[in-house]
């Protein structure tokens, strides 16, 4: 068992949730980190061409004069367009990443009491990929009616806000608890959207607060993450601005733009990552309180002792 090993499947009130989830990072964030940038190689590249098209894109269309190595024939809204749709596949890509890797890790995390044998995390992956990617289409069509509803709702003053995030914080845990179910108990799809949305449900204002808190608290890391490309970006901007110097066709301008919002991207996804580990602590916590299964098991090795 690893030394640092935090035990999950525990009766935990909400407070200390919030500080096992902390905890978790403060003793895995390295080794977690380095899994994650290996398993989302593809995403970081994608995002680095999504944010090369999409800034040399919106230069182009400021200064109406693109020819940034490009040609002046080439249409500057095709590469907006391009990496714009880009983005898309990014969103889609990194999803079904980090929700699938997120959730095998925790589970392998708890499985072997804090070893991460890299392979298994893989293969449990490819193991439950058939009911990945039928959670992946079905979790689509739930984000288009929760799209519609909000466009709706959004006409109240106030309500309809409130709603919105509600709506929102319930999206996320059922999809990150319906996550957690398939790959810690191996349910197959029906069973794991079935737990989730029980979880889900059943304890609806703890995990309303609990996403707004870790919402939170997520973004304060993102910021954390951001606050070196941003405050290297605006004082380029700064002395730029002193010098007269027209961002729309200068050449290291793109470059800076492209890789600052390169950041801005893969800062989100990663903190899309982390929310599923928090997600993850959360499930065993609310699996514990319903089933007593790490309790009963403790209690029956006392027996098996005395």
């Amino acid at each position: 068992m690893n030394e640092n090993y935090i035990e999950l499947r525990t009766r935990s009130t909400f407070g200390d949730i919030i500080n096992t989830y902390f905890l978790f990072l403060k003793h895995n964030f390295k080794s977690y980190t380095s899994l994650y940038l290996k398993y989302n190689a593809v995403s970081i590249i994608l995002t680095l061409i999504c944010s090369y098209l999409l800034v040399t894109g919106f230069m182009g269309l400021a200064s109406r004069d693109f020819r940034f190595g490009m040609g002046s024939n080439v249409a500057t809204e095709s590469y907006f367009i391009a990496g714009a749709i880009i983005l898309l596949l990014i969103v889609f890509v990194t999803s079904l990443i980090n929700y699938s890797f997120s959730s095998s890790y925790i589970a392998e995390y708890v499985n072997n009491e804090g070893k991460i044998v890299s392979k298994n995390i893989w293969k449990s992956i490819i193991d439950n990929i058939g009911s990945i990617i039928i959670f992946i289409l079905i979790g689509g069509l739930m984000y288009i009616v929760y799209i519609v509803i909000s466009m709706v709702v959004s006409f109240i003053p106030l309500l309809g806000m409130l709603i919105q995030y509600g709506l929102s914080f319930t999206m996320t845990a059922v999809f990150g608890l319906t996550f957690m179910s398939i790959f810690s108990t191996k349910k197959s799809f029906g069973e794991a959207i079935s737990e989730g949305f029980n979880f889900t449900f059943s304890n609806f204002w703890r995990i309303v607060l609990y996403g707004l808190v870790i919402g939170i608290l997520n973004m304060m890391i993102t910021v954390l993450i951001l606050s070196i490309p941003g405050f290297i970006i605006g004082i380029y901007a700064y002395f730029s601005i002193e010098s007269s110097i027209d961002f729309t066709t200068n050449t290291f301008a793109t470059l800076v733009f492209t890789f600052g919002f390169a950041a801005f991207l893969l800062s989100f996804i990663y903190t899309q990552a982390l929310s599923q580990i928090s997600y993850g602590i959360l499930y065993y916590n609310l699996y514990e309180l319903k089933h007593n299964v790490f309790l009963k098991k403790k209690i029956d090795q006392i027996g098996i002792n005395e």
